[in-house]
């Protein structure tokens, strides 16, 4: 017989412990705010994070004036204000821009895969942010605000939308397999949110469960587990009948029960041995340098047919020797040719299997970078480097599916891709755009706190009308 220790170390950590960190109760999602009254045109996101800081000017920024600039110093009014001050000669891009699709939307061939669903594409040339330094601009690109303690964007989704299922998370966030982003899992809190509303991680490592602490740590006999749970339930009503009903403990008892539910839900989910031979194959989980971002992808999709609400996808981790992520101060090169064959054909599949699904006009992709990179090299001021610096005055992020018009650019940076010059767009109007497309007013979607009725998109944000189909 289960003894009274481990009877109360199981309810304490091993299911308690995983509806905790997801708490995804219905009864929270009926306090959530009631969206805009215009009809959404996507219902679910994807959002792709890349870490380190993506170049603009080596993928979908062209500038051919760069290439004839190659090896001349910048022409400015004022210093470039970089992380580390150097400021080199002009470098043209190391990859070659192609016109792709029917539209003639510019990709090089740093992204040969994704340059194939180019028509799907809305890229925003011209985005901007308030700071170079990792983690503050990674909190700016998940929150909108560069300080913790504010709720992420898939936080805001799960809070105004609420969840498609009974079975798993409303908001699903799944890490590099290398590690975690500039300030860790800040970047899927729920700030001043209910918890209900905090992203979910999923391990995208290793052979162990995809979540920790959803499955007990050792056997226990089912008929031991059945009675265990028929026990509680009877103290839990005996609870509620002295004391009335409580929020909190009604909030708690409905966590178990999802966890329960979990337990069959996200094994099932996270199996992708169903899946094809072909399905396999599309999204690289073949290959060496793809199997990771291709599985993350596949689980994404998968997900979503079963009814997440937001699943947010990083690309490469924090600080560490050597790198592993966008963060190419050394040599781009090298840095972001390795890092972008871990992504480029995974990204490309995910979005072909969701058209060829019939998925991806309600379902928004989005692929974003905290900031971009300089056009001049990481070096000393008569050199060529091989290396650039972090860039938050310009630089490009891109949206695909969920009423977005694909095949197009919008904004640009100047002529050889180091400041936005024309239709500059700050994280508040991009997080507004994404919020419209889901059918929500974001300065209608509000939270009181600390006297103030917060929003994601702070006081600011304009919808970019010019992107929407």
């Amino acid at each position: 017989m289960i003894t009274r220790r481990n009877f109360l170390d199981w309810t304490s950590t091993g299911l308690g412990t995983a509806a905790v960190s997801s708490l995804m109760l219905r009864d929270s999602f009926a306090a959530a705010p009631t969206p805009s009254h215009r009809a959404p045109k996507a219902k679910r996101v994807i959002h792709i994070c890349l870490c380190g800081g993506l170049s603009q000017i080596d993928s979908f920024d062209y500038k051919p004036k760069l290439k004839e600039l190659h090896g001349k110093s910048l022409t400015t009014d004022e210093k470039p204000d970089v992380f580390f001050g150097k400021v080199g000669l002009l470098r043209q891009s190391d990859w070659e821009f192609k016109q792709r699709g029917q539209s003639g939307l510019w990709i090089s061939e740093l992204f040969p895969h994704i340059a194939t669903v180019a028509d799907e594409l809305a890229v925003i040339n011209s985005m901007v942010a308030e700071s170079s330094s990792h983690t503050p601009a990674t909190f700016q690109e998940s929150s909108g605000f560069r300080l913790n303690g504010f709720p992420v964007m898939g936080s805001w989704v799960s809070y105004g939308l609420g969840n498609m299922t009974d079975d798993l998370p409303t908001y699903v966030v799944l890490p590099d397999a290398r590690g975690l982003p500039a300030g860790s899992t800040s970047n899927w809190t729920n700030g001043f949110l209910p918890a209900v509303h905090q992203g979910v991680p999923f391990r995208t490592s290793g052979d162990g469960d995809a979540i920790s602490n959803l499955f007990p740590a050792r056997k226990i006999d089912a008929r031991i587990e059945k009675e265990s749970r028929t026990l509680l339930e009877k103290i839990n009503r005996l609870h509620i009948e002295e004391n009335g009903s409580e929020d909190a403990f009604s909030a708690r008892i409905s966590s178990y029960e999802l966890a329960a539910r979990m337990q069959l839900a996200v094994p099932e989910v996270t199996d992708i041995n169903a899946e094809s031979e072909a399905t396999r194959e599309l999204y690289g989980l073949n290959g060496k340098e793809t199997k990771d971002f291709g599985r993350s992808c596949l689980l994404a999709r998968r997900m979503l047919e079963r009814g997440v609400r937001h699943v947010q996808l990083f690309s490469g981790g924090s600080f560490g020797s050597p790198r592993i992520n966008w963060d190419g101060h050394e040599d781009m090169k090298r840095n972001h040719g390795r890092e972008a064959a871990r992504i480029d054909q995974p990204v490309a599949a995910l979005l072909k299997d969701l058209r060829q699904r019939g998925m991806l006009d309600d379902t928004l992709v989005l692929f974003t970078s905290e900031f971009g990179r300089t056009p001049f090299t990481q070096s000393s001021a008569d050199q060529v480097g091989t290396g650039r610096d972090h860039n938050h005055v310009g630089f490009s992020v891109w949206m695909a599916g969920g009423g977005v018009k694909g095949g197009m650019s919008y904004g640009t940076t100047d002529e050889v891709g180091y400041k936005s010059d024309l239709n500059p767009v700050p994280w508040h109007d991009f997080h507004a755009t994404v919020l419209h497309l889901l059918g929500i007013d974001h300065t209608k979607l509000t939270h009181y706190h600390n006297g103030i009725q917060r929003r994601l998109t702070n006081i600011h944000g304009e919808v970019l009308n010019s992107i929407i189909a």
